[in-house]
């Protein structure tokens, strides 16, 4: 069987996008010292969207058909959550933990599941098997921090109180999450990879639900 022609837009270019997103989202809410729930939705809604659209037009522009199913299942669930957390007038605490939770849980899983069916042949399921993995324990994470929770504190040194809130964990949380995912993605982006491995896997990868002996 010939070869088919290899891609220009890989699947390493896929990383490497997702990786600046995150970037750019973990330094957002860094540097911001507002985390409330409609900065912390603001910063959300505006990594969501970009790494959904970098995840669908990456299903096609670096995946082969038999491998597009688990990029455009997780764009699309990025791309919903990302819109409805974009809507300024229902923003609040609520709404920040009940979106974030649930994808976080529904992406996680469906990217953590595609990597272990693809880790025999696929040499970039490892690095779903972790993104999925940690973005599920940003849902655990989220869900075990009270969103009504309230604490005041007095720094002495500097003469100073502040009230540390259940939102101002949860933003924080993932923030970190997004710094996390823009290392991981960022080194996986930029590894040295054996000629040919991005272009194999994408083209002859199973999607989720494809067990590999089908390609037999």
């Amino acid at each position: 069987m010939s070869a088919a022609p290899v891609r220009t837009f890989q699947v390493r270019n896929v990383q490497v996008a997702r990786a600046l997103f995150a970037a750019l989202a973990a330094a957002m809410v860094t540097f911001s010292p507002d985390h409330s729930a409609g900065v912390g939705l603001a910063v959300f809604s505006g990594w969501a969207i970009a790494t959904a659209l970098v995840l669908l037009f990456g299903a096609w522009l670096a995946y082969g058909a038999g491998a597009r199913a688990t990029p455009v299942l997780l764009g699309v669930l990025t791309l919903v959550t990302g819109m409805i957390a974009g809507l300024p007038g229902i923003r609040s605490t609520t709404l920040f933990f009940v979106l974030v939770i649930a994808w976080a849980l529904a992406t996680g899983l469906v990217e953590l599941i595609s990597g272990i069916r693809r880790r025999a042949v696929d040499e970039h399921a490892r690095d779903a098997i972790l993104i999925g993995a940690v973005t599920l324990a940003l849902g655990v994470g989220l869900l075990l921090v009270n969103p009504a929770y309230s604490l005041e504190y007095f720094i002495r040194e500097a003469g100073q109180t502040g009230v540390l809130t259940g939102i101002t964990i949860g933003v924080g949380l993932f923030g970190g999450y997004a710094a996390v995912v823009a290392v991981f993605l960022g080194i996986a982006g930029f590894s040295p990879r054996r000629s040919g491995d991005d272009h194999a896997t994408s083209e002859v990868g199973p999607a989720v639900g494809q067990n590999a002996e089908e390609r037999a």
